[in-house]
């Protein structure tokens, strides 16, 4: 399976299909470099560390960055310059789940740059790219003089026809009610982004675990390659304040911090007792920061280990958590919806300190995002966008776009309720969550929001959502641990786990969890989910107790759409040619028309208009019956008959001899260019032509009687087909009515 001459080879028997790995010939100048390779997918990752330190950084600096190759699927890109240009929201969100379980492994207090870039370099389509990313990042950095403590593997559990699959394909996924990744160490599970389709706790727990496991194999084969190809590690630059800075502030300040935490005050509150003690300690520390005894960054590292240290310790010993709550309580909850005028559907949620508003907009078919990216589809039919404005935390900062963090959260949401829209809701739903103000656990604000929003539009959702973050607070020496519910922006900030959890009275629908700490034991894990799924039931109950249900009717502004399927082979007639059919029913009756290859078609436009076209679509794409009496406006004039339009673009034709119940000596005494004539379908030939009898409706004739009286031959002609040119019409006069005439 070898792809590079000079390279080394390591391998791993994962989900019944074989794992590369492969580092020595490409990106040698890279702290470390390897390929991995999955069926046909290749992903090529490097790990690459700065020697200097940039000055005043007080945060380590690492990027993970996903570069989609459009020639790695045999495709040029669409855009104007038929290039990649910025990253999409797909490798935003790869690069974040990279990230995710990469980080917590460096050493406390590094500052040195890191930059790992992944490449997908080939692609089959079939083998999905999230775990092989997280693999290669973490086999780059194995074998680098980077330090790290690692190595970690990523894997993929599935859930399809009551089966755990292990790195499903693209194909199984479409089938599948789970799909889960998880990261970790050999010890641990570090990282957990998934979606489900409401599955129980239980079930997702045991997914854990035998992502755990496969990890464990992947992880035995990267430590096979750094036995062979790592490098001697490199000393970073570590800023640790040191012990008598450390002690100076917190003889100085721990009393004062201790007092305010224990007055359960609001954020707003709580952060003004707090900076205003900050400010005492940089004062009181001034003199010796200007003599060069420490610095200022030092003397405010330490605060907030102090800071830290104190919250999570009374955390630990009391339960109480700095605004006065137990472990397992949620802040007062308030909802509103519909009070915006003109949208189609809107959710205020307001848990303490957070507040979010979420906007529903109904489209059309036609208003999906087209997707240009490397991950399965090419397009999307329900978006969820996260705003988060710096005046939501009472700040002043550039807007320049959404972030990663944005694009993240966003993608969580949306991935907790596309489960609940019904398979068949024709609309293009855009979902807007706009953060207006913030003290922890917005994304799952925005999940409640999004559902109250989707229930005020009349958007039919198989189940309400609700969403909870959880934290954790764990003594590494002791092993005593406290599970938090619904955590505030200081236990996010403090803790050792962010655990987002949403779903429905049925299930799972999201996960997202990251650790600060190097694992987390399954028997927390269960415990976390356990108290989520209490938390998300009562936040439930809040939201239903303002809006039950879904709406009965949809607003009057939200435009409304009518469907009719019809056979995939007939979608070239409703189109036309160049589309002229279908462009001229949208102009004719003022509607949208969008057309699945399935054969789906939604019509969209004023109610009486929209049902007009939808009438003319059906006519247009049934099937011609024989027996089937049809009326029609006559569109040509022949000698040896009529032809009338019988559905749009299909044309039947009446021999003379069917025109009436006796003689007609020419084809004008009974139809002219105009005229609307009843009649019945008596043959249709195999190329499409239709054979029509006016006389059979005259008479009462069966279908059998009047093909017995039909003296024409001629095969049946009309828009859909056949010879219509003079010559042919001649030729079927001499063959057919004349020959006639003399056997008579």
């Amino acid at each position: 399976m070898q792809m590079f001459q000079g390279s080394q080879l390591f391998t791993a028997e994962v989900g019944g299909r074989t794992l590369a790995i492969e580092s020595g010939l490409l990106a040698p100048q890279a702290g470390g470099a390897v390929t991995v390779r999955y069926g046909d997918t290749v992903l090529l990752a490097t790990a690459v560390m700065s020697k200097d330190v940039r000055a005043g950084i007080n945060f380590f600096p690492l990027t993970v960055e996903f570069e989609e190759r459009l020639y790695a699927a045999g495709r040029i890109p669409g855009s104007f310059f038929r290039r990649e240009g910025r990253p999409s929201e797909q490798a935003i969100l790869m690069s974040r789940l990279v990230d995710r379980p990469l980080r917590p492994l460096f050493p406390k207090g590094m500052r040195n740059e890191v930059q790992v870039i992944i490449t997908a370099i080939a692609t089959d389509g079939q083998n999905l790219m999230d775990p092989l990313a997280i693999i290669a990042a973490s086999a780059a950095l194995a074998i680098s003089d980077i330090p790290w403590n690692g190595p970690i593997a990523g894997t993929t559990v599935g859930f399809v026809d009551g089966e755990f699959v292990v790195n499903p394909t693209a194909d199984q996924m479409e089938h599948s009610s789970l799909a889960l990744v998880a990261a970790g160490t050999d010890d641990n599970i570090l990282m957990v982004e998934a979606g489900a389709h409401e599955l129980p706790e239980d079930l997702v727990l045991e997914a854990l675990k035998l992502a755990h496991e496969t990890n464990r194999v992947v992880i035995a084969a990267i430590n096979e390659l750094r036995a062979a190809l790592g490098k001697e590690k490199a000393e970073p630059s570590i800023f640790l304040p040191p012990a008598e800075v450390q002690q100076g502030v917190a003889d100085l300040a721990s009393a004062k911090v201790a007092a305010i935490l224990e007055q359960g005050l609001g954020k707003v509150e709580i952060n003004a007792a707090l900076d205003a003690v900050k400010a005492e300690v940089k004062e009181a520390f001034a003199a010796r920061v200007t003599e060069g005894e420490m610095t200022a960054a030092e003397v405010d590292d330490s605060y907030e280990a102090l800071l830290k240290k104190l919250t999570r310790k009374r955390i630990l010993e009391k339960g109480i958590r700095p605004d006065g709550r137990t472990t397992t309580q949620i802040r007062p909850i308030s909802v509103q919806v519909g009070n915006l005028p003109r949208v189609h559907g809107s959710g205020l949620f307001m848990r303490g300190e957070t507040h979010v508003l979420t906007i529903a907009t109904l489209g059309t078919p036609g208003d999906a995002q087209r997707l240009d990216s490397l991950l399965p589809g090419d397009e999307k039919r329900y978006m969820h966008h996260y705003n988060f404005p710096p005046f939501s935390t009472g700040e002043a900062t550039p807007m320049r776009g959404p972030k990663r963090r944005e694009i993240g959260h966003g993608a969580l949401a949306e991935r907790a309720l596309v489960s609940v829209i019904p398979e068949d809701f024709p609309y293009t739903l855009r979902l807007v969550s706009e953060v207006l103000s913030s003290n922890g656990s917005t994304s799952m604000g925005s999940v409640c929001g999004s559902t109250l929003a989707l229930m005020d539009a009349g958007v039919p959702i198989t189940a309400p959502v609700s969403g909870i973050a959880m934290g954790l607070i764990q003594d590494m020496d002791s092993g005593e641990y406290q599970i938090l519910s619904d955590i505030q922006g200081m236990e996010d900030a403090l803790g050792d786990m962010d655990f987002k959890v949403a779903g429905s009275e049925h299930g799972i629908t999201a996960l997202q969890m990251d650790l600060k700490i190097k694992g987390l034991d399954f028997e927390i894990l269960r415990r976390a989910l356990d108290q989520a799924r209490e938390g998300r039931m009562y936040i439930m109950g809040k939201m239903l107790e303002v809006l039950p249900n879904a709406r009965e009717s949809m607003s009057e502004f939200a435009p409304r759409i009518l469907t009719h399927h019809m056979d995939p082979e007939k979608i070239g007639k409703l189109i036309g040619p160049g589309g002229k059919t279908v462009r001229g029913l949208q102009e004719q009756f003022g509607v949208k028309i969008d057309i699945e290859e399935n054969g789906t078609v939604y019509i969209s436009g004023e109610g009486l208009n929209a049902e007009r076209a939808l009438a003319d679509v059906q006519r247009m794409t049934e099937d011609i019956e024989v027996g089937k009496i049809y009326t029609g406006a006559v569109v040509r004039v022949e000698p040896y008959g009529a032809f009338v339009n019988i559905m749009p673009g299909v044309d039947g034709m009446v021999h003379i001899s069917q025109l009436a119940d006796y003689r007609v000596d020419k084809v004008e005494d009974i139809a002219n260019l105009g005229d609307e004539l009843t009649a019945m379908v008596i043959d249709v030939d195999p190329g499409g032509k239709v054979r029509m009898s006016r006389q059979a409706v005259l008479e009462g004739w069966s279908v059998e009687e009047a093909r017995s009286r039909d003296r024409g031959s001629r095969p049946a002609g009309g828009r859909n087909g056949g010879d219509r040119g003079r010559g042919g019409d001649r030729r079927d006069n001499r063959s057919g009515d004349r020959g006639g005439d003399r056997r008579r």
